[in-house]
């Protein structure tokens, strides 16, 4: 079957997981992110429970274990954490949508027929920024405003939300649960793994507690809170649905699955144990309308304190990278393979120069182990791979020839030159300024533009911005010399020319621009 164009670009931290035919069906129904609603409030549910006056005494909240079988007090978790939920208000601007440009996010040709498009359509900001698609120039700016939600994790203002609630946002502001409003500074946003950190300037707030998320089991009950539709300090409540769930596009992300009624509004809102620890930020809904349907994701936090951490200390959160396209095992593959169980992650592809082609990986090789952890379903080595840092050396067991070897992984970058800036010198050692913040494309940006190399253009300025070249271009040769690195660029700009020519990709069409330097 030939591979549409949205499918082979789902890869996420140098990992595509592919399922087998007929393992997983998406139709009916698309993954949504849970943030600002466009339409009309809705009645709350008479499950939903209002939280009480932030001034109360809140009781302590009795510990429950995973296998008492009591009903947690739910009254006494909203008490008590309820307080340190806060609301996420947003606004800036951005392009407008249009449902003839597949709603304005520049989707490849075809994607609307491949299945995995009503996973993703409607999730805000999915597909923006694909170098060389979607609309371009005179598109005016147009304002928006959005609100999600968020959780304090330190009385100093520390707070955790999505990615998405904030993105593009030049003013972000946080409303506690005593209706007082902070201005809030967006400290970083991890968009692989949809975790942002905010602070605000207040003291002696009240925090929730955090949990272990690999404590959790189906079935144990759970509890979100946040403001769905718009209607602030609502809690709701479920069951875990499941763990580890691997979704399209998101497979550094282990999620964990709920039917806690998760709606636009909620995203970035915590998930509580029955013991009244954070285990989750809720993320994702799988619905028809954009409502809730009974399918609800939440982030781990331990997934989201590890970027909180990195973000905290760098301002950006990094990630490992294999360079490798895996799939899932049926049963007839395992047997094909001399495996006994469909467990484990096959190997379809190693990418040239990556750390995978480095160990020794080859096209069909099962990677079965990753230090010492088994693999289940290839969405687990996407989620290890993922969550380890580039330079983190990893030992893989290896099935191939029907007997196993063992292979010494050092990681990649997932985004290897992401803060790197063509012009950073601009002294005689370094060379004129040229005006360009790039980035390598990523594997997945390659296979959609069907380009072998080149770079995306992040930010544009200076003498590069008056000879109209714009973000989201793809610089792809400088005087006639291909283009993969900044020290290629660097090596050019060094010689002193007075100009330029950049060929450069966009809308799909190839043209040289010229840039005087002077």
């Amino acid at each position: 079957m030939k591979t549409k164009p949205l499918t082979t670009a789902l890869i996420a931290g140098g990992v595509l997981a592919v399922g087998t035919a007929g393992a997983f069906s998406l139709n009916p129904g698309w993954i949504k992110k849970a943030d600002a609603p466009s339409a009309p409030a809705v009645a709350v549910k008479a499950t939903d429970v209002q939280l009480a006056d932030a001034n109360t005494a809140p009781p302590a909240v009795p510990m429950l274990s995973a296998t008492s079988g009591q009903v947690p007090d739910y009254r006494a978790i909203v008490r008590q954490y309820g307080p340190a939920v806060v609301g996420v208000t947003v606004a800036g601007t951005h392009k407008p949508e249009t449902e003839a440009q597949g709603g304005g996010r520049g989707l490849p040709p075809g994607a609307e027929d491949d299945p995995f498009f009503q996973f993703f359509k409607g999730i805000p900001g999915f597909g923006q920024g694909m170098p060389g698609q979607g609309p371009r120039g005179g598109a005016p700016q147009q304002p928006f405003r959005g609100q999600g939600s968020g959780f304090i994790i330190s009385a100093d203002g520390l707070i955790l939300t999505n990615a998405h609630v904030v993105r593009d946002a030049k003013e972000v502001t946080v409303k506690l649960s005593d209706r007082s409003e902070y201005a809030a500074k967006v400290l970083g946003s991890d968009p692989v793994t949809d975790v942002a950190v905010l602070r605000i300037d207040a003291k002696n707030l009240p925090a929730v507690r955090l949990g272990n998320p690999k404590e959790l089991s189906v079935g144990d009950p759970v509890l979100a809170i946040g403001a769905p539709f718009g209607f602030e300090q609502t809690a709701t409540q479920g069951i875990v649905s499941a763990k580890g769930r691997s979704l399209p596009g998101d497979a550094v992300v282990p999620f964990i699955q709920t039917d806690a009624a998760v709606n636009p509004g909620n995203s970035g809102g915590p998930l509580f144990s029955g013991n009244g620890e954070v285990i989750g930020i809720n993320a994702q809904i799988y619905s028809h309308t954009g409502g809730y349907q009974g399918l609800a994701f939440a982030i781990p936090i331990d997934v989201a304190l590890k970027i909180k951490d990195q973000i905290v200390a760098t301002g950006k959160a990094s990630h490992g990278r294999l360079g490798v396209t895996v799939q899932d095992l049926n049963q007839p593959l395992a047997e094909s393979f001399g495996l006994k169980r469909p467990d484990g992650a096959l190997v379809s592809q190693v990418a040239p120069g990556s750390a995978a082609a480095a160990a020794g990986l080859k096209a069909g090789d099962v990677i079965t182990h990753v230090n010492g952890e088994a693999l289940s379903r290839s969405g687990s080595l996407s989620s290890v791979i993922g969550m380890s840092a580039p330079g983190d050396k990893v030992r893989l067991s290896v099935w191939r020839d029907k007997s196993s070897v063992e292979l010494d992984a050092k990681l990649g970058s997932a985004t290897p030159a992401d803060e790197a800036v063509a012009d950073a010198g601009g002294d005689a050692a370094q060379g004129p300024r040229l005006g360009l913040s790039l980035r390598p494309l990523q594997p997945q940006e390659r296979q959609q533009a069907r380009l072998e190399g080149g770079m995306v253009v992040e930010q544009v300025s200076g003498a590069a911005e008056r000879a109209g070249i714009e973000a989201g271009d793809v610089l792809l040769a400088i005087n006639g010399k291909p283009v993969s690195s900044i020290e290629q660029i660097r090596g050019v700009l060094k010689s002193q020319p007075k100009s330029v020519a950049l060929l450069v990709q966009r809308d799909g069409n190839q043209i040289f621009v010229p840039v005087p330097l002077g």
